[in-house]
């Protein structure tokens, strides 16, 4: 009886020191995290380092050098609400996410489509734009092309930005032909002024840009995009803060209408295009 006397008083012992440590414990946990959150850190550090690559009219350099476009925009709006700086780290999109994951800046905002295995090395934040693939070609070499199964052939040549959802868009829509991956989307869509591509595959609206640019040369096959895919901001896993931060500033500046607004401009007037190099 003695015994089991002990056991409970030791019992109750445990019970009450943990009743109070454990939210000690978990409380310096949570702060931990939240110190340790990028948003924290880039408030600290007074910049936002943004991870971004140039696709017309997302980003791009204008006659001075300096970047323009919808999602340059967009980060600076970012830091501007945040009450830092912007600083823009162009980034090889085939390298983008490991340099994210890797610290060498804070988020990528890039015109990044939401995509399950993109989605299990980063997380995403709500979307924030809506794109698609499309389909620029070169007139002479698919004369007479007007449909994806046209251009889904062993002798057709698809050019398209290695590891961007067109790369994935092409072999899924157009496994049979011959597609040739580049660094930079500007060697693709060089490739096929210069006669060695049938097509390039891009997110809309780039590939309209080019026809419209070149149009004794390229034409659009499809009169729409073939894919719809989400756009989101990318950061790094397990930063629930900055997540929360990001999608909380999207969904104001959806309701009020500013990101409607920049898009209008970017993509659907030829305002900026004097402006462009």
């Amino acid at each position: 009886m003695k015994k089991r006397s002990c056991f409970l008083s030791l019992a109750v012992s445990i019970a009450l020191i943990l009743s109070f440590a454990l939210p000690a414990y978990s409380g310096k946990i949570q702060q931990e995290l939240v110190s340790e959150s990028t948003v924290e850190q880039v408030l600290k550090r007074g910049v936002l380092r943004v991870g971004m690559s140039t696709f017309v009219p997302w980003a791009m350099k204008d006659k001075n050098g300096e970047l323009i476009g919808f999602e340059i925009d967009v980060a600076k709006k970012v830091a501007e609400d945040m009450g830092v700086k912007a600083e823009f780290i162009p980034t090889k999109w085939a390298g983008i996410i490991p340099a994210l994951l890797t610290g060498k800046f804070d988020v990528i905002i890039g015109g990044m489509g939401i995509i399950p295995k993109r989605n299990l090395k980063v997380n995403f934040t709500i979307p924030y734009d809506y794109s698609g693939m499309s389909m620029v070609a070169h007139r002479e070499l698919a004369k007479g092309f007007a449909s994806l199964e046209d251009f889904n052939k062993p002798d057709v040549t698809i050019a398209v930005r290695i590891g961007s959802t067109a790369a994935s868009a092409a072999k899924e829509f157009m496994p049979n032909a011959k597609i040739r991956m580049f660094d930079d989307e500007a060697q693709a869509y060089q490739e096929l002024m210069n006669g060695k591509a049938h097509a390039v595959i891009g997110s809309a609206p780039t590939p309209a840009f080019h026809a419209l640019k070149n149009p004794e040369k390229l034409f659009l096959p499809l009169s729409k995009t073939f894919t719809r895919e989400p756009i989101g901001f990318a950061v790094r896993k397990g930063d629930s803060d900055t997540l929360n931060f990001f999608n909380s500033w999207i969904r104001f500046n959806q309701d009020n209408g500013w990101l409607k607004k920049q898009k209008h401009y970017w993509f659907e007037t030829n305002e900026w295009e004097a402006m462009v190099q």
